[in-house]
C-alpha cells in the first residue's frame, strides 16, 4: 500500500518534471521583438506624417490654382478691340506688374507679363508697340509665404493668347 509521503514525492517529481519542459520569452527576447515592433511603428508614423504633408502642399497648390483661374478669367473677360483696350491688357515691361491677393487668409503674388508682339523675343510694352492685333500674357501665381509641400514652391503660369475681336 502506497503511503501519503509516496504520493506527496511522486507529484513533487511530475511538477519538477513539468516545469523543465516549459518553455517561455526570456527578458532579452522580449525586449529585442520590442525593439523591431517600435522600428516597424515608427516607420509608419513617418510615412503618416510624409502623406500628411504631402496633402497639405497639393491643397495650398489647388488653391493657388484657383486663384491663377480667377486672374485669367479677369483677362479674358477685359476688352481688346480696335477702340478700347482695357487698362490690364495693356503691354507691360518684362518683369511684368505683381500684386498680392488674399484668398483664405493665405497670400499669393501673381505676376503678369503683357507682350504685345509675341512675335520678337523682347516684350514690348504698349509704348513701344502700341498698335497691336495679338498679345501674349503670362500670370504667375506663386504663394507669397510657402507652407509644408514642395507644390507650393513652385509657381503655377499660364500663357494665353488675345486676338484683337470686333
Amino acid at each position: 500500500m502506497r503511503s501519503k509521503n509516496d504520493f506527496k514525492e511522486k507529484s513533487t517529481q511530475v511538477s519538477n518534471r513539468g516545469r523543465a519542459t516549459e518553455s517561455g520569452f526570456t527578458l532579452i527576447e522580449a525586449t529585442v521583438a520590442l525593439v523591431i515592433i517600435l522600428v516597424a511603428l515608427l516607420g509608419v508614423f513617418i510615412s503618416i506624417t510624409y502623406a500628411i504633408s504631402y496633402n497639405a502642399g497639393n491643397k495650398n497648390r489647388t488653391k493657388t490654382l484657383a486663384v491663377l483661374q480667377e486672374q485669367v478669367e479677369r483677362l479674358r473677360s477685359a476688352k481688346f478691340t480696335p477702340t478700347q483696350t482695357d487698362f490690364p491688357l495693356r503691354g507691360t515691361s518684362s518683369s511684368g506688374i505683381t500684386q498680392t491677393i488674399t484668398r483664405d487668409n493665405m497670400f499669393y503674388n501673381i505676376t503678369t507679363i503683357v507682350d504685345n508682339d509675341p512675335s520678337t523675343t523682347a516684350i514690348e510694352s504698349e509704348t513701344d508697340k502700341p498698335d497691336t492685333s495679338i498679345k501674349e500674357i503670362k500670370i504667375t501665381a506663386v504663394m507669397a509665404d510657402p507652407s509644408p509641400g514642395w507644390q507650393t514652391a513652385v509657381p503655377a503660369t499660364v500663357v494665353l493668347r488675345r486676338v484683337r475681336a470686333n
